[in-house]
């Protein structure tokens, strides 16, 4: 048996993998405080310690799964546009792939939680600010591909991979998620109609 976080840090951060787990397994009807005692071993009570009421435990769960969305896409950690649209292509193609994949849960549970803020104008206002930090590094990674209107073209490919990653996570294409080269090729050809110019194979 592992050992019980012993830190409040730790135990918050326990408590919202659980919280995000479940929402994946169970959807929002499956997250309750008790359930998610059980999912992360904990004593029953514990998770009511750490986030009070149902609204506390899912803007908990929504900063959790910024943090860990921010680790697996590192939109800050791509290949700068100025060393070849090849290698971010690359780049980008592998993330995405990633969130299909073995990131496949994260994804569920993100949509789960962005359901629910179209009900709850509380927990919208969290999702949105715990969102903003990628629609930041994406305006200002198209704005150094060169893209004459920016906003627009972030946008676009965030579009384009919500699109890509509801049909193939939870939608019809679900059993046959596309590969890295075939992700990449998207991008490619969306990156060219934005610029204007045809990135490298």
């Amino acid at each position: 048996m592992s050992e019980r976080p012993t830190t409040p840090a730790a135990r918050a951060g326990l408590v919202a993998d659980a919280a995000l787990a479940l929402l994946a397994e169970r959807g929002m009807r499956g997250l309750t405080h008790r359930a998610v005692d059980d999912a992360a071993g904990l004593p029953q009570g514990s998770t009511s310690n750490v986030a009070r009421t149902r609204q506390a435990l899912l803007e908990l769960a929504v900063r959790r799964l910024a943090d860990r969305e921010e680790r697996v896409l590192a939109l800050q950690d791509l290949p700068a546009p100025r060393e070849g649209t090849d290698a971010l292509l690359d780049a980008l193609a592998l993330t995405v792939h990633r969130a299909l994949t073995q990131n496949r849960d994260l994804t569920l549970a993100r949509y789960e939680l962005a359901l629910e803020a179209t009900r709850r104008p509380e927990l919208r206002a969290h999702f949105d600010t715990a969102g903003a930090r990628f629609r930041t590094h994406l305006t200002a990674l198209v704005t150094a591909l060169g893209s004459p209107s920016p906003d627009r073209h972030a946008l676009t490919l965030t579009a384009w991979a919500d699109g890509l990653l509801l049909s193939c996570v939870a939608g019809s294409y679900h059993a046959e998620p596309p590969t890295i080269p075939d992700i990449r090729a998207d991008l490619g050809e969306i990156i060219e109609g934005m610029l204007g110019t045809r990135p490298a194979e």
